[in-house]
This record gives C-alpha cells, structure tokens and sequence, in this order.
C-alpha cells in the first residue's frame, strides 16, 4: 500500500478509469458480435450501426487506439459485406 497521498488518490482515480474503460470495452465488443449475429436479417444495418458508433465512441475516449478502431470497423464490415 502506498505512503503517499498523490499515490493513495492516484490508485483510486486509476480504479475509477479502469472500471470506466472496461464498460466502454465490454459495450464494443457486446456491439459487434450482435451486429455479427444479425447478419441477414432486418435489423442487420442498425446493429452495425450501433457496433460502429461504440467502436468510435471507445476510440475518442482513448479506451483503444485509433487505429485498433479502424482495425476493428474495417474486420466487422469485412465480415457483414462477405456474409451477404
């Protein structure tokens, strides 16, 4: 356990930020594999829609890179536009 007050209030800040970003993470992912899943059906271009403002949002916030984002838009498009 640390001794000095910076670093106590360090490690909770650190705590809230970790929790904060693994929403937003667990939200992407939860994002993607539905618009995955929805493939071929009615509500197929919300869903990637949806998947795709996440992945954005996640990137703004700095919980990925932007470029992992591109990474991850661009595989997610790839796998809708080849399934149909």
């Amino acid at each position: 356990m640390a001794n000095i007050k910076s670093q106590k209030k360090r490690i909770l800040t650190n705590a809230k930020r970790a929790e904060r970003n693994r929403a937003v993470r667990s939200e992407m992912k939860t994002r993607t594999k539905r618009a995955i899943d929805t493939v071929g059906t009615d509500d197929h271009d919300e869903a990637v829609r949806l998947a795709v403002k996440r992945i954005d949002k996640a990137a703004a916030k700095g919980v990925i890179h932007p470029n992992a984002a591109a990474r991850k838009k661009s595989r997610l498009m790839k796998r809708v536009n080849s399934s149909t």
